[in-house]
């Protein structure tokens, strides 16, 4: 995937693109990442992200990236299919990675703590 590429999937987007993220967010980032856990290095981040998206107090630009980023990692066919194992996940870690470096600092401790809550109760760890 070029920069190109994830700039476009990155685009915040308008609200009802947004609302519909969410939507689409929340109904299919935890299955997804149960399934993906293992071949995502940085799962904490990662729902840090999914918490901050959610949050009301993340300015609404960086919600739509977040959500963006999401979106295109719960959807089952991307550039590369997540059914092809380690090398399905590349372009999601890709997109998802530069989504936290735009968003840089955003990320609160807050959403951290949830984040490892959430990964604590699901059974779903980083790096397994």
């Amino acid at each position: 995937m070029d920069d190109v590429k994830i700039g476009e999937i990155l685009l915040p987007g308008d609200e009802d693109t947004q609302e519909r993220r969410e939507k689409q967010v929340r109904a299919k980032f935890w299955p997804k990442l149960k399934r993906a856990a293992g071949y995502i290095p940085f799962s904490r981040d990662l729902v840090a992200a999914y918490y901050c998206a959610i949050d009301p107090k993340t300015p609404l630009r960086v919600r739509g990236v977040l959500l963006a980023a999401l979106a295109y990692f719960i959807m089952p066919f991307d550039f590369l299919p997540d059914v092809l194992a380690v090398v399905g996940f590349t372009d999601d870690v890709a997109v998802i990675a530069t989504a936290l470096r735009m968003i840089q600092g955003h990320i609160a401790d807050r959403h951290y703590e949830a984040a490892d809550r959430s990964l604590a109760d699901t059974a779903v760890s980083p790096g397994k």
